[in-house]
């Protein structure tokens, strides 16, 4: 009896902090920060660019004339920032097969109900929320840019 009590109650104590962290989306946009917290764009650039932790430029390509061989299969970051605005980049970021089901594009901050994930990312988001915020900073930089 006491380990379903015991069961329950991280059951409950998990859900709670699910709901706490959980991101409201509005149509195409998150408004409101992840993390509560303003973005970085210099810890945002860095995250965009590793080839580690990001891996943004597996597919993307940037304003990064350090960074060789980035990737040509989506939208170069600096249309993608013009297009989109702070809201709708966060979105996309958080889950972008929520606009796109056939995007190849990996869920950064979903965590659950994910297929073919490597074990390192199994039940956890890929970047953190303060993360998110950080590139979502950055790519705001990217729309001022001629």
């Amino acid at each position: 009896m006491r380990k379903g009590f015991a069961l329950a109650c991280i059951l409950l104590v998990n859900l709670i902090l699910a709901s706490a962290h959980a991101q409201v989306a509005v149509g195409d946009s998150i408004a409101e920060s992840l993390s509560g917290m303003t973005g970085d764009p210099v810890r945002g650039r860095a995250i965009v660019a590793s080839r580690q932790s990001g891996l943004c430029l597996l597919c993307h390509s940037g304003p990064f004339p350090e960074e060789r061989f980035q990737g040509n299969l989506a939208p170069e970051l600096s249309m993608s920032a013009k297009r989109l605005n702070t809201a709708q980049l966060r979105a996309r970021i958080v889950d972008a097969s929520r606009f796109n089901p056939d995007t190849i594009m990996p869920t950064y901050y979903k965590a659950a109900n994910l297929r073919r994930v490597g074990s390192k990312w199994i039940d956890q988001p890929i970047l953190s929320e303060q993360e998110i915020e950080d590139v979502v900073a950055f790519l705001g930089t990217l729309n001022s840019q001629p």
